[in-house]
Formats: C-alpha cells, sequence, structure tokens
C-alpha cells in the first residue's frame, strides 16, 4: 500500500512536469497556425520521448527502453481520448486552449492507469525495480 502511495506521488510530481511541458509544447505549436488535432498530435508526439524516459524511470522505476512501444500505443489511446473530448467539448466551447487545460488532468489519470496496468506492469513484462525499495 505504502509503495502504491509513493508510485503515486512521483507519478504526480512528475506529471505535473510532464503536462506544463506539454502543455507549453501545445501551445508553441498551436502558433503555428494548425487544426488542433494536428496541434495535439505533435505536442503530444513530441512530449511522448521526454515522457517515456522520465515516467519510467522516476514513477515506475524501470529502465527497459523496449517498453517505449506500449507506452505507444497508451499515449495513442490517449491522443484519440484527447481528440474525441476536446471535438465533444468543442460544441459548446470554442476555445481550445481552456479545453486542452481542462482536459490535463483526466487525460493524466487516463495516462497513468494505462501505464500501470499495461505499459509498466510486472505481468506485461515491465520488471520494475520497485520490489528494491525500502518500505
Amino acid at each position: 500500500m505504502a509503495r502504491d502511495f509513493r508510485r503515486f506521488a512521483r507519478f504526480i510530481a512528475v506529471g505535473i512536469l510532464n503536462t506544463g511541458i506539454g502543455y507549453a509544447l501545445f501551445l508553441l505549436v498551436s502558433l503555428a497556425g494548425l487544426a488542433y488535432p494536428l496541434t495535439i498530435f505533435i505536442s503530444t508526439s513530441l512530449g511522448v520521448a521526454v515522457n517515456f524516459f522520465t515516467t519510467g524511470r522516476i514513477v515506475f522505476l524501470n529502465k527497459r527502453n523496449a517498453l517505449i512501444f506500449r507506452f505507444i500505443l497508451a499515449y495513442g489511446l490517449v491522443y484519440l481520448v484527447n481528440i474525441g473530448s476536446t471535438a465533444l467539448i468543442k460544441t459548446v466551447l470554442d476555445n481550445v486552449y481552456v479545453i486542452q487545460a481542462a482536459l490535463a488532468f483526466p487525460l493524466a489519470m487516463l495516462t497513468y492507469l494505462l501505464q500501470r496496468s499495461f505499459v509498466f506492469s510486472t505481468t506485461a513484462g515491465g520488471k520494475s525495480l520497485e520490489r528494491n525499495e525500502h518500505p
């Protein structure tokens, strides 16, 4: 239980950093005037590289680079949920910047669940180093 709490606390800390980087990338890319699906795709793609290393190594204590493929699949699903949610909300609020800010936390939670259960799960071949942590 304490180990799960520590991992979740690390996820929140790293998630704040990664979300800030991701949102900054979104704002920067959006200056090019691209449609929001392409802007979200580009900023998400750039953020995946940073997120894989920070999340894998700091949150899940895992250095297996081979898990990048599962990580990309998880982010692909998050991307689709992001696009769908943005399109739905955009029917009542026509401000993609506010929508993306509002979706940041729910998308982060979805990301954590996917990473914990699919990407870095020890049953999925994640071989976490967490068993070496002290209680």
